[in-house]
């Protein structure tokens, strides 16, 4: 196996101790605080030594096979990736989707760095598997489940992919307002914000909404509400407005609906600031969505691929 025609991007990112370290400048003042809040700092400082453990496992690893890179997530969003890099996320589920929305088909494989503290849906391995895992993806051999991503374009060019949601509202959380256009029904609406969730991320933000809405059903008398089905790899996106506000001047019946494949929900602000759209929770990496901003939402092209074996 030649080494030097393998790379392996590594992605980390800062544990809670190392959080809290960086807030209160020293380890000291940082175990006052969490102790003075009656918690126990030893938790931090053991999840953060099994943490960087499994870090230098998965480098001592890959480095006989392969030349490594490392980045750490806030990094992500001005990372440019090789075509035929391999990407290793050592880290919880969320590292996984932030990593694979700067994707664009390279193989993604998600480590799970401390197995007791975390279940990791999107972390079929272990820093162990990466020994037999590696090889495999090199040479091509490797099974992976196809995750599509969804994709947004604004009027001025501007482009913002999502592996689980996006969310279209107003930064402080007060009322959003915009005109909504779906399959050529056109809305004015005020609301907490839509969320257009991936099949991938129909067990995120997509599910806590879907909760209220059965507990509202039940309360009424209308029977339980079937959970939607969803698959990662379906070309197809689900958006829901949150709190639509029905009055003299805004509508409320465009609320739930689906995007298919060669569709596009188009969405015109009607807010003269803090109007925003980020994706998959990062709010450091947005548009701007403020007054005339047009943007059309469907699904992407680009597909995310998870190694599961």
């Amino acid at each position: 196996m030649d080494r030097g025609m393998n790379k392996v991007v590594l992605i980390k990112r800062r544990t809670r101790y190392e959080e809290l370290k960086r807030r209160y400048n020293t380890v000291e003042q940082a175990r006052f605080y969490i102790e003075h809040l009656g918690a126990d700092f030893s938790d931090y400082e053991t999840e953060d030594k099994n943490y960087n453990a499994a870090l230098e496992s998965v480098r001592s690893l890959v480095r006989p096979m392969a030349r490594l890179q490392e980045i750490d997530r806030e990094y992500l969003p001005n990372m440019i990736f090789g075509k035929d890099d391999i990407v290793i996320a050592v880290g919880q589920d969320g590292l996984v989707a932030n990593a694979m929305k700067y994707l664009d088909g390279q193989p993604l494989i998600g480590v799970n760095p401390d197995p007791a503290r975390w279940d990791g849906v999107l972390l079929p391995f272990e820093t162990g598997d990466i020994k037999g895992i590696l090889p495999k993806v090199i040479d091509g051999s490797f099974d992976a489940k196809s995750v599509t991503m969804g994709k947004v374009e604004s009027k001025d060019g501007q482009v913002l992919y999502a592996v689980n949601d996006f969310f279209i509202g107003v930064s402080n959380h007060t009322s959003a307002r915009y005109h909504i256009n779906y399959r050529d029904q056109v809305e004015n609406q005020s609301s907490s914000g839509i969320i257009i969730s991936t099949g991938f991320g129909m067990t995120g933000w997509h599910k806590s909404v879907m909760a209220e809405f059965r507990g509202m059903a039940r309360a009424f008398g209308m029977g339980s509400v079937p959970e939607p089905s969803y698959d990662w790899g379906a070309r197809q996106l689900t958006f829901q407005v949150r709190e639509p506000y029905p009055s003299r001047f805004t509508q409320a019946d465009i609320v739930y609906g689906q995007i298919g494949g060669d569709e596009k929900l188009i969405v015109t602000s009607d807010m003269s600031e803090n109007g925003v759209v980020f994706s998959d929770g990062i709010i450091d990496d947005t548009i701007d969505f403020n007054a005339g901003m047009e943007i059309k939402i469907g699904v992407s092209d680009r597909i995310g691929r998870l190694v599961t074996g």
